[in-house]
């Protein structure tokens, strides 16, 4: 009969055990601790100083979107900018990301008498495609229009052209048409900040939108060139665009004033003549 060696039989050492249930019990703490670490903080300090004081907003972009990008809450930069539910954004739209940031500004500062009241910026609607002459055209019979509210805006006409259309709801021009030469300059007719620039509505093109003081808006449609960005302040006269034809079958300034958001006739507050 084989004998078992006498060493072989001897109980493992109890130290031995401790050891092991010392060292699991570690690295069972060291896997819990590396976990809670690793989740996600809101605003966390090493992301948001990456963060630049403004973004402009790209195609795709959502507001949330842009908030997880650089670890802030979207909640945080709809306050700052003011944007209320359901947080819609647009394309070339100027956000402000950090409150230590400075406001972008022009050259020219704003001489307004009162600040800028932040609202709502509702498009234009698409005028119907119509083809026209190159003919001063004179209004064919007076058309109700919302009153003229009083204001300290003082007001230029925004191109040197003659009126090729006026004012008229019942055949849905909703502005003042002026006519020009490609590239003919376009002014802003009065003090205020550009809230949209682009082209994201065809039948206008290349369109303009200046938010003004006591809840005036004006639009500037088929321009050829934008000399502008949102969030850039401009004041009365200043050059914004180059008239041309885009969204359009020829040259033309299609000018709208809105007065809470409704198309009022911009003969009523402009010195066209």
């Amino acid at each position: 009969m084989q004998l078992v060696p006498q060493h072989r039989l001897f109980p493992v050492p109890t130290t031995t055990i401790m050891k092991k249930i010392v060292l699991s019990v570690a690295v069972v703490s060291t896997l819990i601790l590396t976990g809670c670490a690793s989740k996600p903080q809101i605003n966390n300090p090493t992301r948001y100083a990456t963060a630049p004081d403004y973004y402009t907003v790209r195609s795709g972009d959502t507001l949330s979107g842009i908030a997880a990008r650089y670890g802030l809450s979207y909640l945080s930069i709809a306050e700052m900018n003011d944007i209320s539910a359901p947080y819609r954004i647009y394309v070339n739209q100027s956000l402000r990301l950090k409150n230590s940031g400075t406001r972008r500004s022009q050259t020219q500062p704003m001489t307004q008498a009162a600040p800028i009241q932040r609202q709502r910026v509702a498009l234009p609607t698409p005028p119907p495609v119509t083809t026209t002459t190159r003919t001063t055209v004179q209004p064919t019979s007076p058309t109700p229009s919302i009153p003229v509210r009083s204001t300290t805006l003082r007001w230029v006409k925004p191109a040197n052209g003659p009126v090729l259309q006026a004012y008229n709801p019942a055949s849905n021009i909703k502005g003042t048409r002026f006519s020009g030469n490609l590239g003919d300059p376009v002014f802003a007719a009065a003090d205020g900040q550009v809230v949209y620039a682009a082209d994201g509505l065809k039948e206008y093109g290349n369109l303009v939108l200046i938010k003004h003081i006591d809840g005036y808006i004006s639009a500037y449609a088929h321009n050829s060139k934008m000399l502008v960005k949102s969030g850039d302040n401009v004041t009365a006269g200043q050059k914004i665009a180059e008239m041309g034809s885009s969204g359009t079958n020829q040259v033309m300034l299609e000018f709208q004033i809105r007065l809470d958001g409704k198309p009022i006739n911009p003969a009523s507050i402009l010195p066209i003549n």
